[in-house]
């Protein structure tokens, strides 16, 4: 009986999602749009994925690290949302989040950030003073005047679309100020927890939240993990904008602060701040790879890892990027290695010289590296779709 009513399920999210299949271009190779390789621990991802779409209960959580194509949002809720169409209720909590608007750069667009007060801030493309973690980023609170304010968007940046909403609450951060939650503008509330984080939970659930402090001296703000009671399905994105492989071993942190996540399963997108310049080394950056994807599995050793490649790129005034290729070699040796899937992002765009393509159709900016709105959204359903497919032939 459950196998029937997962065959039924399946058939129905087959089914165009949002009202419109995806536009047609001529140089996406949709022939390979899969996922590639044999990997036991995506086929545990999938049958926690069966229980969640077939009974609504259980938890599913995935991480999405980057660089800027991750920081930016786009890109990461669109599978968010995609996965979410699955079943209706099945929201878990909006998970991984940072007050980029203390760094002075762009916050993802599923949620804004801002603050007031002073802050200092640091990330993991130089060396800190402070130690990073799962984010890649602190901000630096030296009084009590200093606040952040998460606010998350509409699923479409309208009146009338559902928020994303949450309960719990974990502060990532150390100092000698003591952290505190605003809610509804006037309920304090302190939380609980050891060095590292503070544990909150919240009276209902909301979409707001304020941090503010108490006490004397500092903090050092390394992100907030926004959940929910229940359980469901949550996709946490960790983008640096300029972030490398080299970067992402810089946070000292990353490691510990990954088990407040504790995900099913994490997709790599490093790799476009690799390749950038002449000195690209293969084997370093595979050496790089394998400390991060070691870090996932001694968190959880059952933990699917997604290599997704990256996209066919642009040196500044030098044409077409000519290190894509054996990074893309690397990412499909590395999936094998760690037991792994492979999603050939290079390939299924179409290939060497094809972000020129993608400018011209409005789906690529004119630097060549990066994409539009809709062309990060085309790329997550394109790796939506790839997932999925290995999710029903399996």
């Amino acid at each position: 009986m459950k196998r029937a009513l997962l065959a039924i399920l399946l058939l129905l999210t087959l089914l165009p999602l949002e009202g419109r299949r995806l536009p047609r271009y001529p140089f996406i190779r949709t022939d390979k749009n899969v996922l590639q390789g044999e990997s036991a621990d995506f086929q545990r991802f999938c049958r926690k994925l069966d229980t969640l779409l077939v009974t609504g209960g259980g938890d599913v959580r995935v991480l999405h690290v980057g660089g800027s194509h991750v920081q930016g949002g786009t890109f990461s809720d669109r599978l968010r949302r995609r996965f979410l169409s699955l079943r209706y209720g099945i929201e878990g909590g909006r998970g991984l989040v940072f007050p980029f608007a203390t760094a002075g750069t762009n916050t993802p667009v599923s949620y804004n950030s801002s603050y007031i007060g002073h802050w200092e801030s640091a990330n993991c493309l130089k060396p800190a003073d402070e130690p990073l973690g799962l984010t890649g980023m602190a901000a630096l609170a030296r009084d009590t005047s200093a606040r952040v304010i998460i606010d998350l968007a509409p699923r479409e940046r309208t009146t009338l679309q559902q928020r994303y909403t949450f309960n719990r609450v974990d502060i990532l951060g150390d100092g000698t100020l003591e952290p505190l939650l605003l809610v509804n503008g006037r309920d304090t509330l302190h939380g609980v927890g050891a060095q590292g984080f503070r544990h909150f939970d919240l009276p209902h659930y909301t979409d707001w939240i304020q941090l503010c402090f108490s006490g004397q001296g500092q903090y050092a703000l390394r992100g907030l993990y926004l959940d929910k009671s229940g359980g469901g399905f949550s996709l946490s994105e960790a983008g640096v904008n300029g972030a490398s492989t080299q970067a992402w071993l810089r946070c000292d942190l990353w490691e510990s602060e990954l088990r407040r996540v504790m995900p099913d399963l994490v997709i790599f997108s490093i790799g476009i701040n690799d390749i950038q310049g002449a000195d690209f080394d293969v084997r370093r950056f595979k050496s790089n790879y394998r400390q991060l994807i070691a870090q996932v599995h001694r968190v959880n050793p059952n933990c699917a890892i997604l290599m997704s490649g990256i996209n066919d790129s642009w040196m500044r005034k030098r044409g077409v990027n000519p290190h894509t290729e054996a990074a893309e070699t690397a990412f499909r040796e590395l999936a094998e290695e760690c037991g792994g899937v492979f999603w050939d992002w290079y390939q299924v765009m179409g290939g060497y010289g094809s972000m020129a393509q993608w400018e011209e159709a409005g789906l690529a900016q004119s630097d060549k590296i990066h994409f539009t709105p809709n062309g990060y959204k085309l790329v997550g359903d394109l790796l939506f779709d790839a997932i999925m497919e290995a999710y029903y032939l399996r």
